[in-house]
């Protein structure tokens, strides 16, 4: 009888020793294809050739891999990487996570667009995963070389910008980069240039959107924006700018900024003796899921010793929806700091209602598209009233944005939504007009208003 044996190779301890080993081998592969890749690309330029670079984007594949599991989606990334190198006989790299990198070495963009058809026309169709069917959509885009970049940095931008103009398309399209797109990228480039010293210099031009309130006939509140004076562009709003923040990791200077400004607003609307309800600054999803967010938000409530309910942050369904555990978390938080939550793109379809049910959120902010369409189709009509009644039944305020029509503002008002925000209103206010036009009646401040409007219009 043998004193001493082999460990079974199926023991826990074995087992699970292996899977790490093998866990760590699929990283460091993976890290490897990323540096490959990289080194390849930048070798195209050093050596002065020329093709076509393809970059596939799957768009849907957080969602597979809880449906399937991860062995089973590894699996369909391997067969999507042969497909690829099979279809287009050219080296294919699996980038970053679900992104794949084509090198079209001597290829032209017209053999590029032809391989971007045959694989769009490939993933309208179903992927065999373990026996189970699966779709999966993709963004492509596409980019020649020489040309619009010069080393593979810039090459991976113009990618991305590519595949993110495709996105707007719809699912399942393709984009190669152009001269316009490359004039979005300089675009790009110079907004992140001047932001931090547009920030630091002060040109800075902060504003406010007023909402009012037909129960009352006041503006009782106001949501805060701003827009930056970048050089050889002009006046930049925060709709294009934040993105580009986001991009650089410049969405820290920028939304604390936008922060420290609202609550002084708040304090000194507060010292002047101004009724009103709130004033409300958006945040990025970007920043609100960094960890010392909430901290920073404490920060600022215990400086300017704000009470509760006056500082709003607003946020979007879409972000709640992403990550909704960690979302909720957090907005609980601010909750407990005596913020309130606006939760906008209410009905855009991002979260379900039972899980708006759960957030703390105290206001409730209508996607601008269904206020547009009432003014094109009545068919829009049913779902605004419904969206409505669902919020007065959470006992949730709601707000109306966009509202630009008289014809907009009755059919709101006759659902029940009494505050409304729009150029019908008010546009955009100076941030020195926002304390005189608070608690004030649309009558009381019509010159203003209208000189605001045509200020704008010019």
């Amino acid at each position: 009888m043998a004193l001493f044996r082999k460990k079974d190779r199926n023991e826990p301890q074995e087992m699970a020793a292996d899977a790490a080993k093998d866990l760590t081998s699929q990283e460091t592969k993976k890290e490897s294809d990323s540096a490959n890749c990289y080194n390849r690309l930048e070798a195209q330029f050093l050596m002065g050739y020329q093709g076509v670079v393809l970059k596939l984007y799957i768009e849907n594949f957080k969602r597979m891999n809880d449906l399937f599991g991860h062995d089973r989606c590894e699996n369909l990334l391997e067969q999507i990487l042969t497909y690829l190198e099979k279809k287009s006989g050219c080296a294919v790299y699996r980038y970053v996570g679900v992104e794949f990198i084509v090198i079209m070495k001597n290829r032209t963009m017209g053999e590029a667009s032809d391989l971007a058809d045959q694989l769009i026309e490939r993933f309208n169709k179903s992927w065999d995963v373990g026996g189970m069917e699966c779709f999966c959509s993709v963004q492509i885009g596409l980019c020649s070389y020489p040309g619009y970049a010069s080393n593979a940095n810039d090459m991976m931008k113009c990618l991305d910008l590519a595949i993110a103009r495709a996105s707007e398309l719809g699912s399942n399209q393709y984009l190669a980069y152009d001269m316009d797109l490359h004039k979005r990228f300089l675009r790009r480039q110079a907004i992140a240039r001047y932001l931090g010293t547009a920030l630091a210099n002060n040109e800075v031009e902060v504003r406010y959107r007023p909402t009012y309130n037909l129960e009352t006939g006041l503006f009782t509140r106001a949501e805060f924006y701003m827009r930056i004076f970048i050089q050889d562009i002009g006046m930049v709003g925060s709709v294009e700018f934040l993105p580009v923040a986001e991009d650089t990791g410049q969405i820290r200077q920028v939304e604390y900024y936008a922060l420290d400004k609202a609550a002084a607003m708040v304090a000194k609307l507060i010292a002047e003796g101004k009724e009103f309800e709130s004033i409300a600054i958006p945040i990025s999803p970007t920043l609100l899921m960094q960890g010392d967010f909430v901290q920073e938000v404490a920060s600022v409530v215990e400086r300017y010793q704000l009470p509760p309910g006056k500082l709003a942050i607003e946020v979007d369904e879409y972000m709640v929806a992403a990550d909704y555990s960690n979302a909720a978390g957090r907005l609980q938080a601010l909750s407990w700091l005596g913020v309130e939550l606006i939760l906008n793109n209410f009905g855009s379809g991002s979260s379900g209602l039972v899980k708006i049910f759960e957030l703390p959120v105290d206001t409730l902010k209508f996607n601008r598209m269904f206020v547009w369409e009432l003014e094109n189709t009545s068919k829009c009509e049913p779902v605004v009233e419904g969206l409505v009644q669902i919020a007065l039944k959470m006992n949730k305020k709601l707000i109306a944005e966009g509202v630009e029509t008289a014809k907009q503002k009755k059919f709101l008002e006759e659902c029940g939504c009494v505050m409304q925000q729009g150029f019908y209103y008010a546009p955009t206010m100076p941030e020195k007009q926002l304390p005189t036009l608070l608690g004030t009646s649309i009558e009381s401040v019509r010159g203003i208003v209208e000189q605001e409007k045509k200020a704008l219009r010019q």
